[in-house]
């Protein structure tokens, strides 16, 4: 008898392990492609805070296989070269009231990409190398070269010469590489500015799109954060305008260079970005707000997991979208590469985000993004103006 009750506790036990595992099964997103466009190889920024540089760079990439069908590995290291050192000449100039670091905004490529071309990823040392590393390490590259500037652009003298900046560009090409005069490239020698012109796009067609009320809709300003250190100046459109141009540029064949918030619980390390409503997940796990309060970020994230693509989410608005970035809630994290559109099991939309983690997460270096948590965590987006809806480019004049 002990023996056969023994089996049928064993028997109830297993299925109710079966049981939560077929709800944590039936949780777990089920992605079909709805769309989706040619993108380039994933990419690994290691321990460099250059995501700019490579989202960016990767939508450009996506830009010419668009156009000319060729594929093309663009080097994210002549960028942070060039950008650095425009860098710092500034912060010199504003004797140390303008940040150096090591993030950058999709303008840094684009203007550096017209003022000094661009070259392909062989054509000067691959990341790390030079440090005897496989990948990006700035870490000692960046504690060398940050006290430099700082004491240059804080310097007691009346007058600075300009011996500072070879000193600057050698610590640069020390740890990045030269930055090519010509190169070899198919059997042809270009130069950085006629590699840039022979990749069939006009750099003058892109622009940036934002969307916040301290501005006037339907006009241009600089988004303020301190890694648009250039100031480049974005088109403010509504939320819901906003999110029509990308899903208009997604569905005619055109990607988005995405820059934005990935600090929130919805941004996980296993490729989802969901825009969590927290209090209504607290009610259906049962913790009341006190009791939330005292989870530690494990077990949170544990709780978010296992509602899976059942997690209730926000309706973002353009108040929420204002509110978060005066009270930096909404901040300027992470650059990444809108590529496409899925659905899940439930039939809801998110976009196909190509990192720069590597292969990193459930899917390989893709993030599944919903369109909540995107409209809710933007902060702005490069794009092909040829992507905007005619009536938001009449509109904005472009």
């Amino acid at each position: 008898m002990k023996k056969v009750l023994s089996i049928a506790l064993f028997a109830l036990i297993a299925c109710g392990a079966y049981a939560q595992d077929k709800d944590k099964s039936d949780n777990k997103p089920v992605f079909t492609t709805v769309k989706e466009h040619p993108i380039t190889s994933i990419k690994d920024q290691n321990r460099s805070g250059t995501c700019w540089a490579f989202s960016t760079l990767s939508f450009f990439e996506s830009e010419i296989l668009k156009k000319t069908g060729k594929t093309y590995d663009l080097c994210e290291m002549f960028i942070a070269n060039k950008d650095y050192m425009e860098r710092a000449v500034l912060t010199v100039r504003m004797h140390g009231d303008s940040q150096f670091s090591q993030g950058g905004s999709a303008e840094d490529v684009l203007d550096i990409i017209k003022a000094y071309g661009i070259c392909p990823e062989d054509a000067m040392p691959l990341p790390g190398t030079l440090q005897g590393d496989s990948l990006a390490n700035f870490n000692e590259f960046f504690s060398v070269m940050e006290p430099y500037v700082d004491a240059v652009a804080k310097n007691k003298a009346k007058k600075i010469s300009n011996q500072w900046k070879k000193g600057l560009q050698g610590i640069i090409d020390s740890y990045l590489g030269e930055c090519p005069e010509t190169f070899t490239y198919e059997g042809k020698t270009y130069t950085p500015k006629s590699f840039a012109a022979s990749l069939g796009l006009d750099w003058n067609d892109y622009v940036s799109i934002t969307s916040y009320t301290h501005h006037p809709f339907y006009t241009q300003f600089a988004v303020e954060v301190q890694d648009n250190w250039r100031w480049g100046l974005s088109y403010n459109v509504p939320m819901d305008e906003m999110m029509r141009i990308i899903d208009y540029a997604i569905d005619n064949g055109y990607t988005v260079a995405w820059g934005g918030d990935v600090s929130e619980e919805g941004f996980t390390r296993k490729g989802l970005g969901i825009a969590y409503d927290t209090k209504a997940v607290q009610n259906l796990t049962g913790s009341d707000a006190a009791k939330w309060l005292r989870l530690s970020s494990t077990e949170k994230t544990e709780k978010f997991d296992a509602l899976g693509v059942n997690a209730p989410e926000i309706t973002p608005t353009q108040e929420m979208r204002q509110e978060r970035f005066d009270n930096w809630e909404l901040t300027d994290d992470h650059g990444m590469h809108i590529y496409g559109i899925a659905k899940d099991q439930n039939g809801k939309e998110y976009y196909m985000v190509k990192n720069s983690w590597g292969e990193y997460g459930d899917y390989k270096g893709t993030w599944y993004m919903t369109k909540a948590f995107v409209a809710q965590n933007t902060m702005d987006f490069l794009i092909n103006k040829n992507a905007i809806p005619k009536d938001i480019r009449k509109k904005l004049g472009i």
